[in-house]
């Protein structure tokens, strides 16, 4: 999935790399933005992301969690992850509650993508909920203060509606 979101902000102009999440914070703190990208199965729920928690809390860019990055960053900020009730694989309803800058200019109603077993099911104090389906309530969030949001679902794929624009949303956030 890394690969997709790279070749999708490419497409879209980003200067955009790939680098390892044990990259130091001093190495890259002059990026305009970072993706914490989904990962090997169960990570966002257990396991260890690198110096991820030390680009959330530091990094003076916004940051986009998708799918085990947007768990992850649920679990640092003090909410909760656990298995999935009913996992989603594949085609998936989102319906977006809260409008902000990373749906701006979409429909309340979107199909996206999905590929997980684990969920963020308690949002973190300083989150708000922005889009949930009928089998996952936190489908999307944002840190109340800072540009840190977060994805369950994959933009990145071609199959999920809007997502190019969703990446150029956040793209306008890291300008």
């Amino acid at each position: 999935m890394t690969h997709r979101e790279w070749r999708t902000l490419r497409y879209l102009g980003a200067d955009a790399e790939i680098i390892p999440n044990v990259t130091p914070l001093s190495k890259i703190a002059d990026a305009d933005g970072i993706v914490l990208s989904g990962g090997a199965p169960r990570v966002g729920l257990s396991g260890d992301l690198g110096n991820c928690g030390e680009y959330l809390e530091k990094a003076e860019c916004p940051i986009l969690g998708i799918c085990a990055g947007h768990q992850f960053m649920a679990r640092y900020f003090g909410g909760e992850c656990e298995p999935a009730k009913i996992p989603e694989f594949g085609r998936v309803e989102i319906s977006i509650s809260e409008r902000n800058e990373i749906f701006k200019n979409l429909p309340k109603k979107m199909v996206v993508w999905e590929s997980h077993n684990d969920e963020v099911t308690a949002l973190p104090d300083d989150f708000i909920l922005l889009a949930s389906s009928e089998n996952c309530r936190v489908q999307a969030m944002k840190h109340k203060s800072k540009p840190l949001y977060g994805l369950q679902f994959h933009p990145e794929v071609e199959h999920t509606e809007y997502g190019a624009q969703i990446f150029q949303n956040f793209l306008e956030e890291c300008r």
